[in-house]
């Protein structure tokens, strides 16, 4: 069976998802599937220049990050896959296929290098979502990072279904001056890793493993702490070896400039 990256573009520009796709394309053959717009033409038409799917759905662009999960788990209900991967798009570039290392979970999640009482954004949403209580329990945990998220079908589906169940428990609670209105409070649209990380740091599902951010397969740069490139500009763990993933790049632009735009150059992407 072939794997399956899924992702979403609602919305976006092409040259957004560009370097993604690019760098994607280099090292992996199987299949992608987006998320996009009734609207998104651009996007549709650019996505068939790299072999990709997509699934059109009719979702406000600020409703999509927690309603995604609805929609990833339609998709594997039609089709059968062997390994998966969720993630982001916009913020995500390639350095290797994913799916080339030997995972230990049937769904594994990757942490960030902070915790979740010491990130206010995190801290909110679990606080607004769960209620003090299980904030205190949970606080504690390594941030676990619901754009990247690694398993066999079999995995990723009770992840789903476990996202969409919690979703529905456990909505974000509004700031108070939205509670009389039907307008959105931008601030909860993250929620969803607030859900991930109850699953994550639950155990809810058998057989997960959480990877760490400094040695693990995959990247998310915000938090990280050693930023080290070798001399083909990837960004390397603690044990020497390029990160299939990175994630977040763009929170550390400073230190990832000149190594992406070397990596984009390569690509052929000038944009």
């Amino acid at each position: 069976m072939k794997n399956l990256i899924l992702s979403a573009a609602c919305g976006l520009d092409p040259t957004l998802i560009e370097f993604f796709l690019k760098s994607l394309r280099k090292y992996y053959k199987d299949e992608i599937y987006f998320l996009v717009g009734k609207k998104d033409e651009k996007i549709k038409e650019f996505l068939k220049k790299y072999d990709s799917k997509f699934l059109e759905i009719d979702v406000h662009k600020f409703d999509v990050q927690i309603k995604r999960y609805y929609f990833y788990l339609k998709i594997l209900e039609e089709a059968n896959y062997n390994n998966i991967l969720l993630c982001d798009s916009r913020d995500i570039y390639f350095q290797a296929n994913p799916f080339d290392y030997n995972y230990k979970g049937e769904i594994n999640f990757f942490l960030e290098d902070k915790k979740i009482k010491d990130c206010r954004f995190n801290s909110n949403w679990f606080f607004k979502a769960y209620g003090k209580k299980k904030f205190d329990i949970i606080k504690e945990n390594i941030i676990s990072c619901s754009g990247t998220t690694l398993g066999t079908q079999k995995g990723i589906k009770d992840y789903l279904k476990l996202m969409i169940e919690n979703s529905i428990k456990y909505k974000y609670k509004k700031k108070l001056k939205y509670l009389m209105t039907f307008r959105r409070d931008k601030s909860g649209r993250g929620v969803d890793q607030a859900y991930a990380n109850y699953i994550a740091h639950n155990n809810l599902i058998k057989n997960s493993y959480l990877y760490k951010n400094e040695s693990g397969p995959i990247a998310t740069v915000y938090h990280l702490k050693n930023i080290s490139f070798n001399d083909k500009s990837q960004l390397i763990n603690k044990l020497n070896k390029p990160y299939a993933v990175v994630h977040q790049y763009d929170k550390r632009w400073d230190e990832f400039e000149s190594k992406v735009n070397h990596i984009k150059e390569e690509l052929g992407i000038f944009s």
